[in-house]
């Protein structure tokens, strides 16, 4: 696998400098101060790569060009909006990047009830708690028909919760899910999120699907022309909020993906994290299926709570991926492919001195270092058992 660090830009407190000090050899990164809806400029691009490289990095991954809303709601105009997202790709590919990650999510993008959960240990991770975001769907947002998309057990335990808070516990609820967790492009107030929600009134799965299509019919010749690879990212979580539709949460909806536009530039980001929240999702297998289309991983794992909808950022190692089967399978399909996947490890536990510093929720240094540690030893393990296998055959 390459081993890659995803970076935030100059702002980030982790630094080019430190990334090269975990082992890691690439940068995944974007230019996350360009607005969604306008190009981004060659000279920004050659100037973030020369920065990366001077590090002693290189820069092959973009995440994330964002897809602008009127996009994912067919609303008029949405060509235009589409074709500006291929334009920035293409400088992207112009400069030398190779894979462009991106994701499908209306409105918020990853969603999360809580960025400070203390495990026994004294870590601190991120964490989606089911009756938290019924708490907040219910009784502060009070979306109509709140009550049909959660089960009646979360509902029950949302009542009881929502009673027992008080102001402070609401506004911070509502700041963790409204205001944009890492990577996110977007922030709303209420109002504005019921005004976006609004948007999407009519608009099911099925249409999402079709307008998923159709940006891909849009973007897709000039991306492949580029010579570039797209990876859409899953649903996080990976099942509907907030009455939203979902369209890449099982093997499924990738199934489907892969035929709005057959050539294999059209791919996926692999996230063990958001996949694994479902336990009907065979992760192993799922990368054996897309074994063309897998273009970039994101390697965390999740453990899933005793209510089946709640869940936390396990240790990479831990949780409810089974980490080694799936470096095992991202090892078969580099060996047919004949290519090293970039890889970086995903939400890690603040920990030690990151406790209480600024970094971003999920991007602490340490815990990413362990992580990516960790994820290196389980592949360097493998490789040298199937060499000692294959000593073993010859001999």
């Amino acid at each position: 696998m390459l081993h890659c660090w995803r970076w935030f830009g100059p702002d980030d407190p982790v630094s080019l400098a430190e990334i090269r000090q975990t082992g890691a050899v690439s940068v995944v990164t974007a230019l996350h101060q360009q607005a969604n809806d306008t190009v981004w400029p060659r000279e920004e691009i050659r100037a973030r790569r020369a920065a990366i490289e001077a590090a002693g990095l290189c820069w092959n991954v973009v995440e994330s060009i964002p897809v602008h809303e009127d996009i994912k709601t067919g609303a008029v105009g949405w060509q235009d909006k589409a074709d500006v997202w291929a334009t920035t790709a293409e400088n992207l590919a112009a400069e030398g990047v190779s894979t462009i990650c991106y994701n499908f999510m209306p409105v918020l993008d990853w969603t999360r009830t809580d960025v400070d959960h203390r495990l026994p240990d004294g870590a601190s991770c991120l964490r989606f708690d089911a009756a938290d975001l019924a708490v907040f769907d219910l009784h502060l947002l009070g979306r109509a028909g709140a009550a049909e998309s959660h089960q009646a057990e979360i509902v029950e335990r949302a009542e009881a919760r929502n009673a027992a808070m008080d102001a402070a516990e609401r506004a911070r609820l509502t700041s963790t899910i409204l205001a944009g967790l890492p990577g996110s492009e977007e922030s709303y107030t209420l109002d504005e999120f019921r005004a976006q929600l609004a948007r999407y009134n009519g608009i099911g799965p099925r249409d999402l699907r079709a307008n998923l299509a159709a940006f891909l019919a849009r973007v897709m010749p000039r991306i492949e022309r580029a010579g570039l690879r797209i990876a859409i990212h899953p649903d996080d979580p990976p099942r509907p909020i907030f009455g939203l539709p979902r369209v890449v949460s099982t093997a499924e909806d990738m199934r489907a993906i892969c035929g709005m536009w057959l050539g294999v530039a059209n791919g996926f980001t692999f996230c063990t994290g958001s996949l694994g929240v479902r336990h009907d999702n065979d992760l192993p297998a799922m990368l054996a299926e897309f074994r063309e289309r897998v273009h970039f991983l994101h390697l965390r794992a999740t453990r899933r709570e005793a209510d089946g909808q709640s869940f936390y950022e396990a240790d990479h190692l831990d949780g409810d991926v089974d980490m080694v089967a799936v470096i095992k399978e991202v090892r078969a399909i580099e060996a047919v492919r004949g290519e090293a996947l970039p890889m970086r490890p995903d939400h890690g536990h603040a920990m030690l001195s990151d406790l209480g510093t600024g970094f971003r929720p999920g991007y602490p240094a340490i815990g990413r270092l362990r992580g990516l540690a960790e994820l290196r030893g389980v592949e360097r393990a493998l490789a040298w058992m199937a060499a000692r296998e294959v000593m073993k055959q010859q001999s």
